[in-house]
């Protein structure tokens, strides 16, 4: 479980540091991604990577601050208080990360 833990914030780091490379690397390539109890909206690594090379170049600002996160069993869950930039929007989520052969497998957001 501990090294859930380290690789969930390895990938918070690489989020907030824009590292696209070393973001998409945390994650199975078969990985989902979705709102909670919602539609998968990627289900590829290389849509992920999409994804957020997009939110990147978007909102180069962008900064996820975590309030807390809770982990048990192959589940991490992180609260965290995402800043698009500096005085620009801001909004709580909570991300529930399932890992599998020490990859994420899964995220689902609420927000």
């Amino acid at each position: 479980m501990s090294s859930n833990i380290a690789i969930a914030q390895k990938q918070l780091d690489a989020y907030n540091a824009q590292d696209l490379d070393t973001y998409v690397s945390y994650f199975a390539s078969d990985c989902i991604v979705s709102g909670l109890n919602g539609t998968p909206t990627e289900t590829t690594r290389e849509a992920i990577r999409a994804r957020y090379a997009k939110a990147f170049a978007t909102f180069p600002q962008n900064k996820a601050e975590l309030k807390n996160r809770i982990a048990v069993g192959n589940t991490v869950v992180d609260h965290e208080l995402v800043i698009r930039a500096p005085g620009g929007e801001q909004f709580e989520i909570i991300a529930i990360y399932t890992f599998k052969d020490g990859l994420i497998a899964r995220v689902d957001f609420a927000k």
